[in-house]
């Protein structure tokens, strides 16, 4: 089989090819993206924060009940 003439896909797909996005709905995606990652990052800061204080939580509990003993 050699690489002659047309390809497959070009003999029986008939309608045109996809266009790639324009430059404009590339800079649109790409801030989106910035926001999410901005928003992701407040979450994980968030999410870092509780687990601290719930640890420290745990701890003075537990550091209060070994001290009654």
């Amino acid at each position: 089989m050699g690489s002659h003439g047309t390809s497959w896909a070009d003999q029986w797909d008939n309608g045109p090819d996809p266009v790639t996005g324009s430059q404009e709905s590339k800079k649109k995606s790409n801030n989106a993206l910035g926001k999410t990652k901005a928003v992701a990052s407040t979450g994980v800061k968030k999410l870092k924060e509780g687990t601290s204080v719930g640890l420290q939580w745990i701890k003075t509990k537990y550091n209060k009940t070994t001290q009654k003993r």
